[in-house]
């Protein structure tokens, strides 16, 4: 009797972290976009707004402050833009942390590669090391939503982004990812 109850206490966080990691993949296997808004902190600076992901890599964000600022990738430029800078910023996405971030088939791949699902009070998240690059996604502990994550920018600022009202597969029109829409 005593062999089954130190099995069972041996073998329930096994099965857990089993079910946990089973989860988070298959919701994530079956997001196709989300919606959400945001509070982003780079180096103490605290930026919100509102994002539209949809798979695979675009995306839509657009900042609430005073200068209009818009980040759109249409899964291989990125842009960013707002009436503070004079010209806007266009990058390769391949070259930037949400290239990864996007990448719903890269992440799908890391959480099968993945060893260890930690957990805090309110997420459960998992690290990344991919070329140089440390990521770390969290994911909602009651729905496995993805919740955030915390990335190192191409300046070398560690950018720490929340998401907050999460929705999943709405409707999404397409054309908003055209880059050049956003380009003064």
């Amino acid at each position: 009797m005593k062999i089954i109850y130190v099995l069972f206490f041996f073998l329930l966080p096994l099965s857990s972290y089993g079910s946990t990691k089973s989860e988070i993949k298959n919701k994530l296997e079956n997001t196709y976009n989300i919606y959400f808004k945001f509070i982003q902190n780079i180096d103490n600076k605290v930026e919100k707004g509102e994002c539209k992901i949809s798979y695979p890599k675009k995306i839509l964000c657009k900042y609430d402050d005073v200068f209009d600022k818009v980040l759109v990738s249409n899964g291989r430029s990125l842009i960013i833009n707002s009436k503070k800078i004079r010209n806007y910023l266009n990058y390769k996405l391949k070259d930037t942390p949400l290239n990864l971030i996007l990448d719903k088939n890269f992440l799908l791949k890391k959480i099968d590669e993945i060893e260890n699902i930690d957990e805090n009070n309110e997420t459960f998240f998992f690290k990344i090391n991919h070329n140089d690059s440390l990521l770390t996604i969290f994911f909602d502990k009651e729905n496995y939503d993805i919740k955030g994550w915390t990335t190192i920018d191409m300046y070398r600022n560690k950018v720490e982004t929340k998401l907050l009202e999460v929705k999943t597969n709405m409707m999404i029109d397409q054309s908003i990812f055209v880059v050049s829409k956003y380009i003064n």
